[in-house]
């Protein structure tokens, strides 16, 4: 329970107001119903005439002497009553009526301080598991690229869905029992000791004794759960691979192979959660049965005790002691259901922790310096790079002048989008610097640095929204002017307006109803909408026909004009007219120069060249 308090305690503290006002109104639900149940077993017994008729009151102020003499005042005062009644014209019905309406009393309290409770917890429940998911969503955004390069995109998906809703419904929906049944406990027993601190004593020899034995079966439950969740994961990621691949997979014939792939971890998964389930599922009984064996026990050891004259509690008093001792019942087997769902739960939170606590190696100084435009140079100084273990950058070391445009050339696997994205620090370096304007990247402030570029990727990064919305995206004060003006740039104000409604026509999930060069000249309109003065284009043709590529070529060159370039680019058609042309293998700058010069050499760059344009 300790890992349980560490855990959600962060998310309770907010709401600390309402922790306070159901605690109060769990207190006096419990306190209503002791009384309703207290205070029946006397009434009944004088109407009944098992004990004998009182007359006359007892004035308050003379029995106030004590506690014990004031409480025997009130209750010699109430027999009375009790007895005015019975004496009257049809007492014993009157009093039954009396009794049925004292108890409908006390019932209709205990329940309104039951639903003011529930009410109040209900605001914190359903705000916890808000607060959780927005710190869920927050630090998913803010971790580096890294983080999630070593992650199956299902499984985070799988945190962020299935462990929060686990969190919710095992371990959120147990606050209020675990709330609520202690104070129903403390009062009931507090009641058990004041009647008998001899059998009080014994029923709590007892009950820890039960507790151990279902503590040890909710052990196993944590360790099941955590393989169930990782196993949901797995599930998770290869639906994600089936929708991301499936024209592969129909292609190769593949739906058998793929299917008994998904099939086995569906088995296994099952067998997971059935010894998750038999277990969960044990509680409620083995709690009832232990609970029954402790209460004969007790009216054993009760009965034991008032036969041998050893008890100063009376016969009418052990079936009072009795009734309330059987009220924590199921409190306590709430209570131990209730720990083996928070261990199922716990499962989960360890999980979500796992992005919660994760590590974040791209942090803002505190004195990071502003930076709103770019005036001079972008230099790398020696700069290193590791994913893992070995070096993918080897001293790497050039300057780009403001307005330049450079290219990076090379194998798959070189180096070049790393080297790129070190810029806009989606990585940091392992040694060396990179300087804008001649200080470290690392000084500046990180959404400044970034808002200086705009970035358009092989793969564009579209949104199931519609074309202003892709294009404006990060701008919240574009105008539709704005927009159509980017998109003329881009080359695609032409089919945009030819869609049902323009630019508010919907393009489906991650651009599906766009041909390649159309969410390519979509992705561009946004970085020429956002007007950065340094631009990365990262292989931003590769992917397209001829007519496309001609038309990207033709939106990229309006765009590059005066700006600051990085180009990364097989197609050599795209980086000839570049300033600088870097080629680089294994991690390290081998040639760099023009597009002459490089031919000139007759190195790697012409041997690529001329595998591309099959010279021999």
């Amino acid at each position: 329970m300790k890992a349980f308090f560490r855990t959600i305690g962060k998310y309770l503290l907010p709401y600390k107001k309402n922790i306070i006002l159901n605690v109060i109104f769990n207190f006096l639900s419990a306190i209503f119903s002791v009384f309703s149940l207290v205070s029946m077993i006397p009434l009944l017994k004088i109407l009944f005439g098992m004990d004998a008729k009182a007359y006359g009151y007892i004035s308050l102020k003379s029995a106030f002497v004590s506690m014990g003499a004031m409480g025997n005042a009130i209750k010699h005062n109430i027999y009375c009553l009790i007895t005015q009644i019975i004496d009257s014209p049809n007492g014993s019905t009157k009093a039954l009526i009396y009794i049925g309406l004292f108890l409908i009393t006390m019932v209709a309290l205990k329940v309104g301080f039951t639903y003011l409770a529930s009410y109040y917890i209900a605001y914190l429940r359903n705000s916890v598991v808000r607060d959780m998911r927005m710190n869920i969503y927050t630090k998913t955004l803010s971790l580096p690229v890294g983080f999630f390069s070593e992650e199956r995109k299902g499984d985070i998906m799988a945190r962020i869905t299935g462990d929060v809703t686990e969190v919710e419904s095992s371990v959120i929906n147990s606050l209020e029992m675990l709330i609520k049944n202690p104070i129903i406990i403390l009062v009931f027993v507090i009641t058990m000791i004041i009647m008998s601190w001899q059998l009080t004593v014994f029923v709590c020899v007892l009950f820890p004794i039960a507790g151990v034995i279902i503590g040890r079966i909710g052990k196993t439950l944590k360790k099941h759960s955590m393989a169930g969740q990782n196993k949901m994961g797995e599930l998770l990621s290869t639906v994600e691979e089936t929708l991301s691949g499936l024209k592969i997979i129909k292609g190769f014939s593949a739906e058998k192979k793929i299917t008994e792939r998904f099939r086995k971890q569906a088995e296994e998964y099952r067998g997971i959660m059935n010894r998750i389930y038999t277990r969960r599922y044990l509680a409620s009984p083995l709690s009832e049965l232990l609970g029954t064996i402790v209460v004969i026990i007790v009216m054993w050891y009760g009965g034991y005790l008032i036969l041998n004259h050893t008890s100063l509690l009376g016969p009418e008093k052990f079936l009072v002691y009795i009734a309330v001792f059987y009220g924590i019942i199921n409190p306590s087997k709430a209570f131990s259901t209730e720990y083996y769902s928070i261990q199922k739960g716990l499962a989960s939170m360890e999980r979500i922790n796992r992005i919660l606590y994760a590590e974040n190696t791209i942090l803002e100084k505190k004195d990071a310096r502003p930076i709103i435009s770019f005036n001079d140079a972008i230099e790398y100084r020696d700069v290193c790079f590791r994913y893992k273990n070995d070096l993918v950058l080897k001293n790497i070391s050039f300057t780009v002048k403001k307005g330049q445009m450079i290219a990076l050339v090379g194998h798959s696997g070189s180096g070049k989008s790393t080297l790129a994205d070190l810029l806009p620090r989606l990585y940091d370096t392992v040694t060396g610097q990179i300087l804008i304007d001649g200080y470290d990247i690392r000084d500046y402030k990180i959404a400044d640095l970034r808002n200086l570029m705009g970035i358009v990727s092989q793969d564009p990064i579209l949104f199931n929204d519609n074309f202003f919305n892709n294009i404006a995206f990060g701008l919240d004060t574009a105008t539709l002017e704005q927009v159509t003006d980017a998109a003329k740039v881009a080359n695609a104000h032409e089919f945009i307006a030819g869609g049902e409604e323009g630019y508010y026509t919907n393009i489906g999930d991650r651009g599906g109803k766009l041909s390649g060069g159309q969410r390519q000249r979509i992705s561009i309109a946004r970085a020429v909408l956002k007007n950065p003065p340094i631009l990365i284009l990262d292989e931003a043709t590769s992917a397209l026909d001829t007519e496309s590529e001609k038309l990207v070529q033709d939106a990229l060159a309006r765009l590059m004009k005066n700006r600051t370039s990085m180009v990364i680019a097989h197609r050599f058609s795209t980086i000839i007219n570049a300033d600088m042309i870097f080629v680089l293998k294994n991690g390290e700058i081998i040639e760099n120069g023009n597009h002459e010069q490089l031919m000139k050499l007759n190195g790697e760059y012409r041997k690529y060249f001329d595998m591309q344009y099959f010279v021999s």
